[in-house]
């Protein structure tokens, strides 16, 4: 996949429906900096600051920077269900569209509870 760390990052709070100023608390690290790494200029975050955040949301750097899942699917192993589990496992080897797809439908089905 072609992400950088702004996409992934922001793709990663929306995902957990974490806030910048809820990172901030989490990591040490001060909002106007996190706006920096989310911004247009796309700031990429020394290595400490990466890592803390990784941690933060549990995911691995590696996603973070270059877009592996692999920390995320071992954090979701930790962390969910079987079943969830199984379709993280389905969605790995869908390309973009069918990722977009599937996102739609879920979008879809968590607009329906509210």
């Amino acid at each position: 996949m072609d992400y950088n760390f702004r996409e992934n990052l922001r793709n990663e709070l929306n995902f957990q429906g974490i806030t910048v100023k809820e990172l901030s608390a989490r990591t040490g690290i001060p909002v106007p900096t996190l706006d920096c790494y989310l911004g247009a200029r796309a700031t990429i975050p020394s290595v400490d600051a990466a890592f803390k955040i990784a941690q933060a949301l549990h995911v691995s750097v590696e996603y973070l920077i270059i877009g592996d899942d692999t920390g995320i699917v071992q954090f979701s192993q930790k962390k969910t269900s079987q079943e969830a589990r199984e379709i993280i496992r389905w969605i790995q080897n869908f390309n973009t569209e069918q990722c977009r797809a599937v996102l739609n439908m879920i979008s879809a089905f968590i607009n329906q509870k509210t």
